[in-house]
């Protein structure tokens, strides 16, 4: 048979065999180069090294000297059948490469009369034998007379020449076996002849007529003693016991290598694994299997047909491994511990205090609450002096009450989620927002009311006193009140654990947020009805833009809604642009903190710190004016609007500078 085949030295669990991960067939006219490409085809499974060869000795040669050229000495472990046995002509020129070697042949015995009679044979004596004349010249390197079968030799045989004296002699190792059938045939046909011819002499003529078949049941019905004293039998298949010496090809101290016996079958194995050699005289046992074991946390991909042999695949993502064959995926708010050998929670993380993206918003709201506290405080102290009263002191204190919650709420929006404080940051994230722009509202709307009024009529407009500001403010309250008790009623407020917005590609980075559940769509709601109160404002703003600068604080309002705007208009793209963002929690959360105390430092700032100002450092400004009444208003507004139609034709100060000396030459301003 003409075939090479890589054996894994994988144990089956159950049969405890071996696996054969490929097999190769040699070609009987092998080409140029089909060695080494038998060569490169084992080196596809390098890690199975054991190769067991079924070949002659001319291919057994071909393939070591492949392996030899491809540099692959001492890689291979071979394993020969009994065409391979103990034979010096597959290894010559190649004992590096066939270092190690395991052989088997036929457990044999040496039968001592045949050694006796073949040293007895001569040309005289065997002449029978047609070939002896041509072994006579091999074994003594002669030539026989003129027609000698070898050519180019100078020596001419003698016939005296003796085998065993002049020249080296060992029995040839099939001869036990070559006998034994012999006497396994003449026992056969003995009982056949006993059994069809009743002791007729010679072939009767029914021994005649037998076919093969008959002949063949005799032969494995055979039970003697054989040449060297071992029982010859026959299965019911036709073989005979096996018996076997195996053979590794050692190296020796000599710098050579020689068979030497490790072990024999005899219906078991019996080896001597201390006695085996391996490269470079190393005693442990090589390994060769298809497939090295998978490392942790990969799972064996089996090659189909090939039950030892696999490709290792890493569980990847936030897969584990479930078992030898099979990832598994994690649940969702778990991740695959650092083996891959099962799943762990992911850690829960919270914006901190510590954090960078605390720090900055805490530091802007702690100014600016110590900042709005200072306003207020000088305006309780100072609450009876004209630029207090001027200011509307009703209105002004709720501003600044919206003030201070805008700087408020970015401790709610850093604290740890809980009921509470998730219930907290429902209720006051729009409430700033809502107290400050409904108290500007207000009073923008006073200003817009009082001057369309006094374009049509000497008659004050209802709904300018303080009280009636305030009601209108805080039925503008309401509504921000309102809405949130509905959502309370719809969503009570409780917290969750997103773990999407940081469930990264690497498990090991990927992190649950804790936060209140709050939708982006929620947020929006929450803040839309401020958002809704500071447009408005700023439209009654830009209505009320040509006001005197000397009336009231119009124009101080109006630059505060239009740099508010700006905020919240670069508020929105920031805020929404991260929304897929895995800092997505922090950036939103400073974003929002920020935006709300910049709104409310431009509110103080704009509105307040002037009057302040004025308050501390020049007392002697802070004195009554000279009150004005509703007629001179009527009068004011009626000019600007006649000055207003000429503003094309001259200069605005001069438009402004006008109306303010006509306003001056009128008495009693009604607050």
């Amino acid at each position: 048979m003409h075939g090479v085949f890589v054996v894994s030295a994988d144990r089956e669990k159950q049969q405890g065999g071996v696996c054969i991960a490929q097999s190769l067939k040699i070609p009987r006219e092998p080409r140029t180069g089909e060695f080494d490409k038998i060569i490169r085809r084992l080196l596809e499974t390098s890690n199975a090294r054991a190769v067991i060869m079924f070949a002659n000795e001319d291919d057994i040669r071909r393939v070591l000297d492949a392996a030899k050229r491809n540099n692959q000495t001492g890689h291979f472990l071979w394993v020969g059948s009994d065409s391979w046995g103990s034979k010096i002509s597959p290894v010559l020129g190649q004992e590096k490469v066939a270092e190690g070697a395991i052989t088997i042949l036929p457990k044999r015995a040496s039968v001592d009369a045949f050694d006796r009679y073949f040293r007895s044979r001569s040309l005289s004596n065997n002449r029978r034998n047609v070939w002896f004349a041509e072994f006579w010249e091999e074994n003594f390197n002669c030539k026989l007379g003129m027609h000698g079968k070898r050519p180019g030799s100078l020596k001419k045989c003698t016939a005296l020449e003796k085998v065993g004296r002049d020249s080296s002699y060992e029995q040839e190792g099939k001869v036990q076996f070559v006998m034994d059938a012999v006497y396994a045939m003449a026992h056969a046909l003995h009982r056949m002849h006993r059994d069809l011819c009743y002791g007729y002499p010679g072939l009767c003529p029914r021994m005649a007529s037998i076919d093969g078949k008959e002949l063949l049941g005799y032969i494995r019905a055979v039970n003697f003693n054989g040449s060297a004293g071992t029982p010859v039998v026959f299965n019911e298949n036709g073989d005979a016991p096996g018996r076997y010496d195996i053979f590794q090809y050692q190296p020796t101290n000599r710098s050579t290598a020689e068979y030497r016996v490790i072990g024999s079958w005899t219906n078991k194995l019996h080896l001597k694994v201390e006695a085996m050699r391996w490269k470079k005289g190393d005693r442990s046992l090589p390994p060769s299997v298809c497939s090295i074991p998978c490392r942790t946390g990969e799972r064996k991909k089996v090659v189909k047909g090939v039950p030892c042999c696999w490709h290792c695949e890493r569980c990847e993502g936030y897969h584990y491994q479930a078992s030898e064959f099979t990832c598994e995926l994690c649940p969702y708010e778990m991740r695959p511990d650092v083996n891959r050998t099962g799943c762990v929670p992911i850690p829960i993380i919270k914006l901190e205090w510590h954090s960078p993206w605390a720090v900055f918003p805490v530091f802007i709201s702690m100014l600016g609450i110590i900042a709005t506290s200072f306003v207020i405080v000088t305006f309780v102290r100072h609450n009876d002096t004209p630029i207090v009263r001027a200011s509307g002191r009703e209105m002004s204190y709720v501003l600044l009450t919206g003030i201070f919650l805008c700087y408020a709420i970015t401790f709610l929006m850093i604290a740890t989620p809980d009921v509470g404080v998730c219930s907290l940051r429902r209720i006051f994230l729009g409430l700033g927002m809502c107290f400050s722009y409904a108290a500007l509202l207000t009073k923008t709307n006073r200003i817009h009311r009082i001057f369309e009024q006094g374009k049509k009529s000497v008659t004050a407009p209802r709904l300018i006193s303080p009280a009636s500001q305030l009601a209108i403010t805080f039925s503008l309250i309401s509504v921000q009140l309102l809405g949130v008790f509905v959502w309370f009623a719809v969503d009570p407020p409780h917290t969750m654990v997103d773990y999407g917005e940081q469930r990264t590609q690497d498990p090991l980075s990927a992190r649950g947020v804790l936060k209140c559940d709050i939708s982006d769509l929620s947020l929006i709601c929450s803040l839309g009805y401020s958002i809704l109160l500071m447009v408005t404002c700023t439209v009654y703003a830009i209505k009320t833009r040509g006001v005197p600068e000397t009336f009231n604080e119009a124009k101080p309002i109006g630059f505060t809604m239009y740099t508010t705007c700006i905020i919240w208009l670069a508020f929105i793209p920031i805020f929404f642009g991260t929304s897929q963002s895995a800092e997505r929690m922090y950036i939103q959360t400073t974003t929002l903190t920020i935006s709300l105390s910049l709104s409310a430092s431009v509110s103080l700032g704009m509105l307040y710190m002037p009057k302040v100002y004025i308050i501390l450092f020049h007392p002697e400004q802070n004195v009554p004016k000279r009150k004005r009444s509703f007629k001179a208003i009527v009068t004011a507004a009626t000019m600007t609007g006649k000055l207003g139609q000429k503003g094309g034709d001259r200069p605005n100060g001069e438009v402004k500078t006008e109306l303010c000396e006509s306003m001056e030459t009128n008495s009693d301003f009604i607050n």
